[in-house]
């Protein structure tokens, strides 16, 4: 068994599931293909990166993640009002209903829908997830040395 801690320059192969703390599943890969990685390389979040470092190949462990660590605070300048009229006709603008707006470098900036009331559209441009404790279980299955970059 492979004894090498998971580190930056480690590829990684494991099981995650990232879960609301009432035990709702957002992510999981448990009854899948588990997910293969290279610490460092962006594809998981950094903070979440860190919760890895140390853990070898057959360990498991479950960690409570607050938003600071996960993904931000709810931002309130991130919450906008527009008016009905800013959208087409045929549009359906209800809550939780997801629109895609390209920014001023046409970047695609996802919103949500969160309050519609007589002419004025709330959208919440932070990240679904900010604002929320979230629960990172993970099972390490292997650890090795990442290759050379390809």
């Amino acid at each position: 068994m492979n004894e090498l801690p998971v580190d930056k320059g480690t590829r990684v192969t494991l099981h995650f599931a990232l879960k609301f703390t009432d035990g709702q599943v957002i992510d999981s890969t448990f009854d899948k293909e588990p997910a293969s990685l290279e610490i460092g390389d962006d594809n998981l979040p950094e903070n979440f990166e860190a919760y890895l470092l140390g853990m070898k190949a057959g360990d498991q462990a479950s960690y409570e993640v607050p938003p600071e660590k996960g993904f931000g605070q709810t931002n309130p300048n991130n919450v906008q009002v527009f008016r009905r009229s800013d959208f087409s006709a045929d549009m359906v603008l209800e809550p939780g209903v997801m629109i895609s707006f390209a920014d001023a470098r046409q970047t695609e900036l996802p919103g949500v829908v969160s309050r519609v009331e007589g002419d004025e559209v709330t959208v919440d441009f932070n990240h679904p997830l900010a604002g929320r404790t979230l629960v990172f279980e993970v099972q390490v299955i292997d650890v090795e040395p990442a290759g050379p970059a390809h």
